[in-house]
């Protein structure tokens, strides 16, 4: 039943940015969900192996260009994914949160509950995205290092 509503809510949601309701789409959207870190296009493609590399891509940039994901890069570049807050919308996204690394298991994690500091830019700077970025160990890494 938890799926069935879980898809209401993916449809709605495809629906409020003017995006068809294909069943790819709300596989991604699923999947993403069910994860508490960022996802990046080669992680979903190994597990979501019936869906083509190009039609991933398409969906993954509709999705951000739509603020409905966030892309955020990990320590070797590799850009993940992670889902929006719902005050995202197409061409503004509000990602301003604190980006965890973990060094250990290569995990990219979304704080959006830590409260970030004002940042006070010179004069004539016009920022447009803040990212923020912090790298250690998360709490299930931490743990094993201590045994």
């Amino acid at each position: 039943m938890a799926q069935t509503l879980h898809n209401f809510h993916f449809e709605d949601l495809l629906t409020r940015h003017h995006l068809k309701k294909t069943a790819p789409r709300l596989r991604v959207l699923s999947m993403m969900s069910s994860r508490n870190t960022a996802t990046s296009q080669p992680d979903l493609e190994s597990v979501m192996n019936d869906i083509d590399r190009v039609t991933l891509y398409r969906i993954l940039s509709a999705f951000e260009e739509k603020g409905i994901i966030h892309k955020v890069f990990d320590l070797n570049g590799t850009a993940n994914y992670a889902l929006c807050t719902s005050n995202c919308d197409e061409g503004h996204h509000h990602d301003e949160h604190l980006h965890f690394n973990c060094t250990n298991c290569k995990n990219v994690y979304c704080l959006n509950d830590m409260q970030l500091p004002a940042i006070n830019l010179p004069a004539g700077f016009e920022p447009q995205a803040f990212t923020l970025y912090a790298s250690g160990l998360c709490p299930k890494c931490s743990k094993k290092a201590v045994k």
